[in-house]
């Protein structure tokens, strides 16, 4: 299997984590995915890229069957009002592309925000951050790369 950085990122603080590879010619939707891997789509979660009124970005990690609430995704990082990222300007702002955007090893660092349902799982499985590739681990270990917080953000 090909490493992605992700995994890289994963593998030098010694993180443990489980990696999955599926099929695709490009981006699918998350419920796919998780239907590829045989998962729960509760249990398999989308990365989604935000960005306020005020010019500041947010990422917020979803499971793949719901969709984001943009009034309580802002209300979870204290903006008015916040919008879906243009896809063009996805891969100069994280590095990644549509359909494989991890909240790991972003170029920079923004704002990461999952909705309040990863607790009830022991781990979750999200994009390792290129298309057909996914990693699962469990929170307290994702917080170790990344500082998240726990919001309630889907419709």
């Amino acid at each position: 299997m090909e490493k992605t950085n992700v995994m890289r990122i994963l593998e030098q603080k010694k993180i443990p984590h489980n990696c999955y590879t599926y099929e695709s010619d490009g981006a699918i939707s998350g419920t796919e995915v998780a239907s590829l891997l045989g998962q729960n789509p509760d249990h398999v979660f989308k990365t989604l890229v935000t960005v306020s009124a005020s010019k500041k970005n947010y990422v917020f990690v979803v499971p793949v069957n719901k969709e984001l609430n943009l009034k309580k995704a802002a209300k979870a990082v204290g903006e008015k009002k916040i919008e879906m990222l243009k896809s063009k300007e996805l891969l100069p702002l994280t590095g990644y592309v549509h359909g494989g955007c991890s909240p790991i090893g972003m170029k920079k660092f923004f704002t990461t925000t999952i909705h309040e349902t990863a607790k009830d799982f022991d781990t979750i499985i999200f994009s390792a951050g290129k298309i057909g590739y996914q990693v699962e681990l469990s929170l307290d270990n994702l917080s170790k790369v990344i500082r998240l917080q726990l919001g309630d953000i889907c419709e």
